[in-house]
C-alpha cells in the first residue's frame, strides 16, 4: 500500500509526487483525466504540466480514488481553493483513519472567506490537518533545486513531524504552528501578484514592480494581522518569502495572468490563478476589519467591476501622500 498519496496531478501535485517518490516513498498520484494517467503511467512524464521531467519508477497515477487513497498515511491535497470543499467531500469515505491531510492549494473560499484548513475541518471533521506553503515553484521543486518552505500544523507534534517526513535534500520544510499566518500569506500574495503583473505588463518598470511589492506586503501585513496571524509568521517564508518570488516573473501564474491585464491580452485559456476569486472576499475581508488595502481593492475593483488597469493605477497614484508607517 502507498504511504503517501497526493491529491490533483497539475504541476504542482507532481512536482510534491516526485519530490516524494525520490525520496523512496511509493507515491499514488490522483487525478482527475484517464488520458493523462494513463500517458503518466506509460511515458513516465507528465507531459501537459512538467513535460521535461522524468517521473520515478515509484509513482503511479490512478482516476481511482479507493486506489490512491487506501493504505495513505500522508494526504498532500494539491486541488484549487474554489473546488477543495466538493473535492474531500468525495474523497472522505476512501481516507484511512488517522490519515494526516496536508493542505498545499493558496487561497480563500470565495461563498465563504474560509480559508483551506477551515474547509477541509468542515468537510472531514477530527481530520489531523497542516498546510504546506511557500516560495516555490513547481519546475523548481521537480528539477530538485533547493527550495525552503513551511508546514504549519495547531499540533506542534504533527507540524514537526511533517516537517521532518517532507523534507528532502533540496526541499527544507520548516514547521510552524500559525496555521492562519501561513495560508493567509498564501492567499493574499497571489492577489497582489496579480497587480505586480498587470504592472509589468503596462510597462510601468521596475520601480513600480518594487514599489508595488513593498506596498502590497503592508496589506499582507495589516490584513493577515487583522485576521490573527502573528507578524512574524507574515515576515517569514510563506508571507513575505512567498510574495517576492510570486511577482517575480512569469513562472507565477497570478503574474502571468496579471501581465496578461495589464497587456489587455484575452484571459480566457489562461491557466488558473487563485488570486482571481480570491482578490473580492480579500477586499471584503479588509473592510470588514477596516484595514486599508488600496492594491487589494485595485485589484477586486479590475477584475469584478471591469475598472481599466490604467485607472486603477492613476487611482493610487492620485492618493493623499502621507507618511510611509502611518
Amino acid at each position: 500500500m502507498s504511504r503517501t498519496a497526493v491529491v490533483g496531478a497539475g504541476a504542482w501535485g507532481t512536482a510534491l509526487a516526485i519530490l516524494r517518490a525520490r525520496e523512496g516513498e511509493r507515491v499514488r498520484l490522483l487525478a482527475r483525466d484517464g488520458g493523462a494517467a494513463e500517458s503518466i503511467n506509460r511515458t513516465r512524464r507528465n507531459p501537459r504540466y512538467l513535460p521535461d521531467i522524468e517521473l520515478p519508477e515509484t509513482l503511479a497515477a490512478t482516476t481511482d480514488p479507493a486506489e490512491a487513497l487506501g493504505g495513505a498515511r500522508t494526504v498532500l491535497l494539491v486541488t484549487p481553493a474554489q473546488t477543495l470543499r466538493e473535492v474531500v467531500g468525495s474523497l472522505a469515505p476512501h481516507l484511512s483513519p488517522g490519515v494526516r491531510l496536508v493542505l498545499c492549494c493558496k487561497g480563500i473560499e470565495r461563498a465563504t472567506g474560509l480559508f483551506a484548513s477551515a474547509v477541509v475541518a468542515e468537510a472531514v471533521p477530527g481530520a489531523a490537518i497542516a498546510v504546506l506553503s511557500g516560495p516555490s515553484f513547481a519546475e523548481d521543486v521537480a528539477r530538485g533545486l533547493p527550495t525552503a518552505v513551511t508546514l504549519a500544523a495547531e499540533d506542534e507534534t504533527l507540524a514537526d513531524a511533517l516537517a521532518q517526513e517532507l523534507s528532502g535534500p533540496t526541499f527544507r520544510v520548516y514547521a510552524h504552528t500559525d496555521v492562519l499566518g501561513v495560508e493567509a500569506g498564501g492567499a493574499l500574495k497571489n492577489v497582489l501578484a496579480l497587480a505586480a503583473g498587470a504592472a509589468a505588463g503596462l510597462g510601468l518598470g521596475a520601480s513600480a514592480g518594487a514599489a508595488i511589492v513593498t506596498r502590497g506586503f503592508v496589506e499582507l501585513r495589516r490584513l493577515g494581522e487583522a485576521l490573527g496571524a502573528r507578524p512574524e509568521t507574515l515576515m517569514g517564508l510563506s508571507g513575505l518569502g512567498d510574495l517576492v518570488l510570486t511577482c517575480s516573473g512569469t513562472q507565477s501564474r497570478n503574474f502571468r495572468y496579471g501581465l496578461a491585464l495589464g497587456r489587455g491580452e484575452p484571459l480566457a485559456g489562461l491557466p488558473l490563478a487563485e488570486g482571481v476569486p480570491s482578490a473580492a472576499i480579500a477586499r471584503r475581508l479588509a473592510r470588514e476589519r477596516g484595514v486599508e488595502a488600496p492594491i487589494i481593492e485595485a485589484v477586486a475593483a479590475i477584475l469584478d467591476e471591469g475598472l481599466p488597469v490604467r485607472e486603477a493605477v492613476a487611482s493610487l497614484l492620485a492618493r493623499p501622500l502621507r507618511r510611509e508607517f502611518d
